[in-house]
């Protein structure tokens, strides 16, 4: 199943997306649920669906982040992919390649939740603070079920779903500081969606991620390649930290940001970045300057 959550007339709803991708099938929650986006899914634990309304042209909706606000901070794993690993490294950028280019355990860090923007929605760069401002295409994990202690053979059935992120980074900032929030927490940096789909709907071992800039193809990998896999992932995030549902988990990016290029190529106003991943869809962002 396909996700949405929209905007109507001014109102956020979440619905699922016909199967002629045309249509919005909205579900019937009180206003103050569907503010949550499809947390509001979520959080019925296994009490099926709620009924539908009447369904509504895709083309006449305002399309949000599935979760417009997570709940707390983005989990995100780093240097996720072997030739990102290593182009990472020779970038001069990568405060943890002293142990070397690919780690021996997930990398963690996060985003903080007010990075979230949808699709369509402009990516904001401002030069004043950082002219290294970077692209990861990522599937991200959307947790379905809560926990602790949980094991890898067990992981899956905690994952409600999966969408798309384009993991914004401000490479100075990345390297100036020991830690990364600060350079990847910077507003607007986290774009997520266009829509959320559950668990059955992707073969997670075999799924095409690419990323365009400008119609420039940049990167082009599988979620098959990623060197830690969501199960470890879980496993590792889990050990000693409750996941909650709702939470979202950032897989990495493959190789192909604008690090990896000599000379850099680092995202200007007007850039517009197309990220796709098989099964989801599109996310697609303008890069803008701030004008203040």
């Amino acid at each position: 199943m396909k996700v949405a959550t929209v905007s109507i007339a001014g109102e956020r709803r979440v619905g699922r997306i016909a199967e002629d991708g045309a249509l919005l099938v909205p579900f019937d929650l009180p206003i103050s649920e569907a503010h949550d986006g499809i947390l509001a899914l979520i959080r019925r634990n296994g009490a099926g669906l709620p009924p539908t309304l009447s369904p509504v042209p895709l083309n006449r909706v305002a399309m949000e982040a599935p979760i417009p606000q997570p709940r707390r901070n983005i989990f995100c794993v780093g240097k996720n992919y072997h030739e990102h690993a290593h182009e990472f490294a020779r970038s001069g950028f990568d405060t943890s390649s002293a142990k070397g280019a690919v780690p021996g355990s997930p990398i963690i860090f996060s985003k903080v939740p007010e990075t979230v923007v949808p699709s369509g929605s402009p990516v904001v760069i401002d030069p004043k603070v950082s002219p290294a401002v970077d692209y990861e295409a990522e599937l991200a994990v959307i947790i379905g079920k809560g926990g602790r202690g949980i094991s890898a053979k067990d992981a899956f059935d905690h994952v409600w779903g999966y969408t798309i992120i384009n993991d914004v980074t401000a490479r100075d900032l990345q390297a100036r500081y020991s830690q990364w929030l600060i350079g990847k927490s910077q507003d607007t940096f986290c774009p997520m969606g266009p829509v959320a789909v559950t668990r059955e709907e992707i073969d997670i071992a075999d799924t095409p991620i690419s990323c365009y800039v400008n119609g420039e193809l940049r990167q082009n990998s599988n979620t098959g390649l990623l060197i830690f896999d969501i199960p470890t992932i879980i496993e590792t995030l889990s050990a000693g930290i409750t996941l909650q549902p709702g939470d979202v988990i950032a897989t990495g990016t493959p190789a192909g940001v604008g690090i990896g290029y000599d000379p850099p190529k680092y995202l200007k106003a007007g850039d517009v970045v197309r990220i796709e991943i098989g099964g989801i869809g599109v996310l697609e962002n303008e890069v803008v300057e701030r004008s203040s």
